[in-house]
């Protein structure tokens, strides 16, 4: 079989015009790839998140087994606080506020027993020992922003005393730059109803380099 083939002639047999000449080849040079942009320097560590919420100063996080246990931690960390203190405690209904509450009353030598102040909002229990009060406040009751609670005047009564609110998010925060806030969480899935764990977090400058899980 003969193979194709392209015909270059003209009909008549004359051969065809001559191809164009090719274009000359283009010298000119590529333009250069640009520059690697250098990465802006890291945040050093440590650095607040933008929403402006301060580092923890300090963090432990601790099983409680029982409300005695709980009570030990209170008489523990008594040791670490001074007069103007703020604590905050949060955890549901039942988790061991007002215990470790009691044990930090102890701890400090105050008089008078420590039990829930939901019904009197506050409560004051002066040192027996010369040492700070403590105010025991439980906030469940009242709303958003510190202006609700400028009755108590708990501004006043912080450079004198340890401050403890329950249920104190979102509430006492503009009292001071500093706190310690305890967090009490019942453990799922735990055959022991009275096992919690406890999360410490001290904020500000005051709690910087404090031990928290010293016992």
């Amino acid at each position: 079989m003969e193979a194709a083939h392209t015909d270059v002639t003209g009909g008549s047999g004359t051969p065809g015009p001559a191809p164009a000449p090719a274009a000359p080849a283009d010298t000119t040079p590529a333009p250069a790839a640009p520059a690697a942009t250098t990465p802006a320097p890291a945040a050093p560590a440590g650095t607040p998140a933008p929403s402006g919420t301060p580092s923890p100063a300090a963090t432990a996080r601790l099983t409680v087994h029982s409300p005695d246990e709980m009570r030990d931690l209170g008489r523990a960390l008594a040791r670490l606080l001074r007069p103007g203190d703020l604590v905050m405690l949060t955890g549901e209904l039942g988790a061991g506020k007002t215990t470790l509450t009691r044990g930090l009353g102890e701890g400090l030598g105050v008089r008078g027993a420590v039990t829930s102040p939901t019904f009197v909002i506050a409560r004051v229990h002066p040192s027996l020992t010369g040492g700070p009060a403590l105010v025991h406040v439980d906030a469940y009751r009242l709303g958003g922003g510190l202006d609700e609670m400028e009755d108590l005047d708990l501004d006043v009564s912080l450079p004198d005393s340890v401050v403890v609110v329950e249920w104190g998010d979102g509430k006492v925060e503009e009292l001071t730059d500093d706190r310690l806030h305890v967090v009490i969480d019942r453990v799922v899935g735990a055959t022991d109803d009275d096992r919690r764990e406890v999360t410490l977090t001290g904020v500000g400058a005051r709690w910087q380099g404090v031990d928290l899980a010293a016992r």
